[in-house]
């Protein structure tokens, strides 16, 4: 097969003009006239541009830099590769089939994509195949319709971007480890392990979205503050990037040192205002509070510009924390202010970020009531209810932003299990006459718990000393609370001072004064707080033997 003058031609090339056509220019009498008619031949026929017609296809593919090879019929058989391919992938017998003689061909995935170009008579593309040898081409199959291609033929030409498929490759490698350190760094900013309280389950998850670096400022927390009670915290700092993540961090360990406080929860998030706006007063930041007692059944909370809580109630209903709701933290000069919801036994509360219920084109109050719908035929431990609400909600591991959802059950107990968890009050009436009666009533309460009795005696004394305390530096009305779990016993004083004990050292003839070491030495945590109503609790913890959780088990 002869391709030495095998020719094509663009459309719309013109063929030289001929002299004396029309369009000449009219002869001018003398010098002047020879000098124009000579200037129009020059333009109309230009002696040193060659035409396409005199190169041969042979000529003008042998020197293209792409690798060029050309197939005909339908087994696609060899009739032309250039220099570039032979040099590539070595030089190929005219004649022998492209699927027995080039194996590069089923490396790159070229014979369907031959078939089809064959079969349809329309170019097609693949971009950036690998080679065993490891080169990577971009390929384009073009139909050419020749009567001397027996079958028609499929022309190949090949573009090496080894170099440019490397550089991508290091460049995605690069991002994975920028994107794996960044959700190291999320991940070491939220809580490694988190704290179980007594009275309820907890779990908690964080997805990081893909865009970016997937760096955000979604976290959450559970921090348990003495005497049962339990915070729990959820925040979210706009924007995305270690800036975000560094805020988020510098807030979290804000609110830890805060709640060590004991504050309501407006108090807490007061104190977090204010630092937001001194860590970067451009970075906006919203959060939830909320404070878990036991011994009340709910949620106290207070929220700067977040989304509310879900709770859902054992028989599947779901209701909303209403406001108060202030704005996002940093805002300054706004006075938050505490609310309350329900959360008896049986109960699941649900705090969660905007990137669980926000889409674009939505509304996000949409967002909020598919995750209600969601919630209230989400049942199973807090893990389980975690994995549901993010199926239900369309989060995969390609959702384009933060996720971060804490589950909170308070469990309905019975039988044995129910058995770990007593509570016993008494009101301290009277003088110092009450002194007497919270000792036995005390000692009444623990032998009835079953408590060896060091512990029985040393709950004794804690409680005298409690007492004593609040009968001295206290007003009415004065409260003794006795709680046990399946961990601990807790005792708490409560009266309507609001002046809060310290411990300090007292000397060799000091009388008084010993009451809050006492306590400190004998329990394993003591602390005291500002009570909502006004007035104050000081309370402290034993932890129970493991003989004595064993025996109650059984």
């Amino acid at each position: 097969m002869n391709f030495t003058r095998w020719s094509a031609r663009l459309p719309g090339t013109q063929r030289r003009a001929a002299r004396g056509t029309e369009g000449s220019v009219p002869a001018a009498r003398g010098e002047y006239g020879q000098q124009l008619e000579q200037l129009a031949e020059d333009i109309a026929e230009p002696a040193d541009v060659p035409a396409l017609e005199d190169f041969s296809v042979r000529e003008l593919l042998g020197r293209l830099p792409g690798l060029v090879a050309l197939a005909y019929g339908p087994e696609h058989r060899i009739a032309y590769v250039n220099d570039a391919y032979a040099a590539a992938f070595g030089p190929r017998p005219a004649g022998a089939t492209v699927a027995d003689t080039c194996p590069e061909a089923e490396d790159l995935g070229l014979l369907p994509l031959m078939d089809q170009v064959l079969r349809s008579g329309k170019p097609r593309t693949v971009k950036s195949r690998r080679t065993q040898d490891g080169g990577s081409y971009t390929v384009t199959c073009l139909p050419v319709d020749s009567p001397r291609l027996d079958g028609g033929g499929v022309l190949v030409h090949a573009a090496d971007v080894t170099d440019h498929a490397e550089a991508a490759e290091r460049l995605r490698a690069s991002e994975r480890r920028h994107r794996e350190t960044a959700v190291t760094l999320q991940r070491s900013l939220l809580p490694q392990e988190l704290e179980q309280p007594d009275d309820l389950r907890i779990a908690a998850t964080y997805q990081p979205g893909v865009a970016d670096a997937a760096v955000g400022g979604d976290w959450y927390d559970v921090i348990t503050l003495g005497a049962g009670r339990t915070a729990l915290v959820i925040g979210d700092v706009m924007g995305r990037g270690v800036r975000a993540a560094a805020v988020m961090g510098q807030l979290r360990t804000a609110v830890r040192a805060y709640a060590r406080l004991d504050l309501p929860p407006h108090e807490v998030l007061q104190l977090l205002d204010g630092l937001a706006a001194e860590i970067d007063a451009s970075q906006i930041a919203t959060c939830v509070y909320a404070i878990h007692d036991p011994s009340e059944g709910k949620l106290v909370y207070a929220s700067a510009g977040h989304l509310p809580i879900l709770v859902r109630d054992e028989d599947g209903t779901v209701r909303c924390a209403e406001d108060p709701t202030g704005p996002p933290l940093g805002t300054g000069g706004w006075l938050h202010a505490s609310g309350s919801i329900a959360l008896p036994p049986g109960s699941t509360a649900v705090l969660y970020t905007d990137g669980l219920v926000e889409r674009r084109r939505e509304d996000i109050d949409e967002g909020v009531a598919a995750l209600a719908r969601a919630l209230s035929g989400a049942s199973g431990s807090p893990q389980v209810v975690c994995d549901r609400l993010l199926r239900s909600l369309g989060v995969t591991a390609e959702h384009d932003d933060d996720v971060a959802v804490l589950v909170v059950q308070h469990p309905s107990r019975a039988g044995a299990d129910a058995e770990l968890f007593h509570n016993a009050a008494l009101e301290l009436l009277g003088g110092v006459e009450a002194a007497p009666r919270a000792r036995a009533f005390a000692s009444g309460v623990l032998s009835s718990w079953r408590f060896p009795v060091e512990l029985r005696d040393l709950g004794v004394l804690a409680t005298s000393e409690l007492v004593a305390n609040s009968l001295q530096h206290g007003t009415p009305p004065m409260r003794l609370r006795l709680r046990r779990t399946d961990r601990r016993l807790i005792i708490e004083v409560t009266d309507g001072d609001d002046h809060l004990p310290r411990r300090r050292r007292a000397e060799t003839d000091d009388e008084a004064g010993r009451g809050i070491s006492i306590i400190a030495t004998i329990a394993s945590s003591w602390g005291s707080r500002r009570t909502p109503g006004g007035g104050k609790a000081v309370w402290c913890e034993f932890a129970l033997p493991d003989r004595v959780i064993r025996a109650d088990a059984l």
